[in-house]
């Protein structure tokens, strides 16, 4: 496997501390709210990432925490608490919106065909890892108590922004800081590693601490999470380019300072979504989720599928053109796999020689798209269908579209009834909204009930009524 590592910036070949061993860390949502559609391609090309490392023979031990507490509205630690913000706008406890938001979450994984990590570790699973870290960071002299807040001095570090030439001017510009600035800091730089009651005296989620009541920033989690299932020397951590700075940043400034020696060989990050309006996010109020998708009659798997058309490390721009285009292809892709024979002897020759071609494509740095060129090659190849059976088969564990659902008749048949139950149940949400309009509340909720009996859940968002089935 060769991989491009953004902490020396080149491909490398890619080489773990245990042969033949991978461990590996990706960061997870912060389970404020749904997870938007650019939020899910970091995922599904870590999820391809993981897959294509079994695939070409190594042993992964994946871990992925979930920032229930601590992650702040602003990137330097300044703001709101993410998790208080939601629970505000749903008049929920933190803890309610954390259950509802991870099992959304997961439950878009599913449909996306992402495995779901070997660990997963909500933060507020680990704060007395947390505390820990933080006093062992005081007593080396890398961290310093300030208005009851704990910080991390970043200055005893010989070279903070490891991950870029830039200047720490330029760098500063990136980070979104629309509050005040943080007085109690000696270095803008710096960054919290705990806060107290006297910062935030609405934290619902606060626990005891040396310092007093209070709880933990938002980038202590990743370190601590990821050295209790991983060790102290990971392979690789894996991410959004909007982590570089400050959050993987300060990841490896603590992480470093508290074990004394470099702590992670490879990172990982995947380029953003845009739409053309530029980047997707949660801020800009209406964004995308695989239930909207799923709303407008697409199969979840179509927006994997666009995905790895594109390399990982290249801005994507989404359109709904375009998932047209995709779909258009994905469909008959699938209906022409479904018309191979399951007959005869696999050539072991052939099979041999496209698993070589598929392997070298996710190997050289994640070329999905020429890993999906393999499988139409396949297809066109000289071989018997047994063999292109079995070889598309196995591309499959890695690249998980289901590209075999149509030998069972699974993909016409769901095709024709999404469509059916789609506009079954967008007539019903068009019904109780004349319903809700005409104060009919009653009646509003009697189709509500209705879809529930038939494993139909609404949700009432701002962005207006989704749907998904249970």
């Amino acid at each position: 496997m060769k991989i491009f590592n953004t902490l020396t910036r080149n491909v490398e070949e890619f080489v773990p501390n245990v042969e033949g061993k991978v461990s590996m860390y990706t960061c997870g949502p912060t389970v404020y709210h749904f997870a938007h559609i650019g939020n899910l391609r970091s995922y599904i090309m870590e999820d391809v990432l993981e897959k294509s490392f079994r695939y070409l023979g190594y042993d992964v031990k994946r871990v992925m925490n979930i920032t229930d507490v601590g992650h702040l509205s602003s990137d330097a630690d300044t703001g709101e608490d993410k998790m208080l913000k939601g629970a505000k706008r749903e008049h929920k406890t933190v803890m309610e919106i954390a259950k509802f938001y991870t099992d959304a979450f997961f439950e878009d994984c599913k449909k996306l065909n992402i495995k779901r990590p070997d660990v997963v570790e909500p933060a507020t699973n680990c704060i007395t890892e947390f505390i820990h870290m933080i006093e062992v960071l005081l007593e080396k002299g890398y961290a310093y108590q300030a208005g009851e807040n704990i910080y991390f001095d970043t200055s005893k570090l010989k070279d903070y922004y490891v991950f870029s030439s830039q200047s720490e001017k330029e760098l500063m510009v990136g980070v979104r800081d629309d509050v005040e600035e943080d007085t109690n800091k000696r270095n803008k730089s710096d960054f919290v590693l705990w806060f107290t009651k006297s910062k935030f005296d609405n934290q619902e989620l606060k626990w005891e601490s040396p310092w007093g009541l209070g709880y933990p920033g938002w980038h202590i989690e990743c370190s601590c999470i990821s050295m209790k299932h991983l060790g102290e020397y990971m392979d690789i951590h894996c991410g959004g380019v909007d982590n570089i700075f400050p959050h993987h940043t300060n990841e490896i400034a603590q992480s470093e300072a508290y074990v004394g020696h470099k702590w992670c060989n490879y990172w990982f990050h995947v380029h953003h979504l845009n739409d053309k309006s530029g980047k997707m996010s949660k801020s800009k109020g209406d964004f995308l989720t695989v239930s909207l998708l799923e709303s407008k009659g697409y199969n979840p798997l179509v927006y994997r599928m666009f995905c790895l058309q594109s390399h990982y490390r290249k801005p994507l721009e989404f359109s709904y053109e375009v998932m047209d285009n995709v779909a258009a292809a994905y469909n008959k892709l699938v209906k022409k796999i479904a018309e191979l024979k399951d007959e005869g002897n696999v050539d072991d020759a052939k099979f041999a020689e496209y698993d070589a071609r598929f392997k070298d494509a996710v190997g050289n740095d994640l070329n999905t798209s020429m890993a999906i060129t393999v499988v139409y090659d396949v297809l066109r190849a000289d071989m018997n269908d047994k063999t292109k059976l079995s070889l598309i088969q196995s591309f499959d564990k890695v690249l998980s579209l289901d590209l075999l659902s149509g030998k069972s008749g699974k993909n016409a048949e769901n095709e024709e009834t999404d469509e059916e139950l789609t506009a079954y149940v967008l007539s019903k949400i068009e019904e109780r909204k004349a319903a809700k309009k005409e104060k009919d509340f009653a009646k509003a909720d009697a189709i509500r009930n209705e879809l529930l009996e038939q494993g139909i859940v609404l949700e009432d968002t701002r962005e207006g009524v989704r749907w998904r089935k249970m």
